[in-house]
């Protein structure tokens, strides 16, 4: 790396952590203030509060990290123009392009390690959080936790055959099933369906036991203590995605974060092809939403260089109060997007990726007119 890009990542980078640690900090002080008197209802000492922010920060991180790299990049670049240090690269033949690479590769690197995040460390860690709320107050053990009840699943895929299982109680951990019942068309007008007192996912396969009874259009066709059926290729992973889904779209007035993991929107959708009109524009708006919120990113680099590095003498506060105003109108045409795609305004792909397509464009325009 050329001692250039090391000197500007070097301040770049501190201020990104100072910014990042403060805003996390403010944000569990402010919260706290908000909700020390629910805390306190649930009965959570000192070391549970601590562990309680600790797995509801992640919640946090995709907000805090993009207005973070905003005001870092705005607070250092700045800096950079004040003390003529831009003019003087520029003057030495290095292009604004070449000069802002090293902030670039960052934003990019930011944006993907914030996907991978989203995916497979958020959606655990808010679970451990609610777990940590709930624990002292709510005597459930760790079973009850993962219990489903009542339970349905239909599976609409080509392979699925339509087939419906029902159940009283279904433990999304263990996957198992008690007194499930699954029903599934044949030749268009007869109808097959099995009975049992358990059913359990083993060996790449559901084993049903105890009373095992498999009927054709009312007409027993099996009896038996045990039988393991590979012809039923629902997973716990696709059975859990579709739980999970139905439990983020039954919270969707609470929020319009892109908050649903891709592989349970992925799975949903392979093993529901044809969804209603809603749920198939809600689904595809989390979907895209799950990508275009992390490259928020990116995006800002190509907003803060371009306002910082045109910014003269200013007073380098200016910069910092700027991307403030600048990530505020993000968040609401952010929010304002993901609604109107939910509700089917916009197409799902625009409603999603809207605010980084209108502050991306103008970014580069306004970096192209950068003298």
């Amino acid at each position: 790396m050329r001692l250039l890009d090391r000197y500007t990542l070097r301040e770049f980078l501190f201020w990104l952590a100072v910014f990042f640690g403060a805003f996390l900090f403010i944000w569990i002080a402010f919260d706290l203030s908000f909700e020390l008197h629910r805390l306190q209802q649930y009965h959570l000492r000192g070391k549970d509060i601590v562990e309680y922010y600790f797995f509801e920060a992640p919640e946090f991180i995709p907000i805090a990290m993009p207005v973070s790299l905003l005001l870092a990049l705005l607070y250092s670049v700045t800096n950079h123009a004040r003390y003529n240090e831009i003019t003087a690269m520029r003057a030495a033949g290095i292009s604004l392009g070449r000069i802002c690479m090293p902030y670039v590769t960052v934003g990019f690197l930011l944006s993907v390690g914030l996907l991978l995040f989203n995916e497979y460390c958020a959606p655990g860690a808010a679970d451990k959080a609610d777990e940590v709320l709930r624990h002292r107050v709510e005597k459930i053990t760790a079973a009850d936790r993962y219990k489903v009840q009542p339970f349905t699943f239909i599976n609409s895929s080509v392979g699925g055959l339509g087939r419906v299982w029902t159940a009283p109680v279904y433990n999304m951990k263990t996957s198992e099933m008690s007194k499930p019942t699954v029903t599934w068309p044949t030749n268009g007008t007869s109808q097959f369906w099995l009975s049992a007192d358990s059913a359990v996912w083993t060996n790449h396969a559901w084993f049903f036991s105890g009373d095992v009874v498999e009927n054709l259009d009312n007409v027993r066709v099996l009896k038996t203590n045990a039988v393991s059926v590979p012809a039923f290729t629902e997973t716990p992973r696709e059975i859990l995605s579709v739980i999970r889904v139905n439990a983020y779209r039954s919270l969707n007035s609470r929020t319009h974060r892109a908050d649903v993991p891709l592989r349970d929107v992925i799975n949903y959708l392979r093993l529901n092809p044809h969804p209603d009109r809603k749920m198939r524009q809600w689904l595809y708006t989390k979907l895209h939403g799950r990508f275009a919120g992390p490259f928020a990113c990116l995006v800002v680099v190509f907003v803060a260089i371009p306002f910082a590095a045109a910014s003269g003498r200013r007073n380098v506060f200016v910069g910092v109060a700027a991307s403030i105003s600048i990530f505020f109108v993000y968040f609401v045409l952010q929010q304002v997007g993901l609604t109107f795609g939910e509700t089917g305004w916009l197409p799902s792909w625009l409603g999603a990726w809207f605010p980084n397509l209108f502050f991306g464009i103008g970014g580069l325009l306004m970096m192209a007119k950068v003298r």
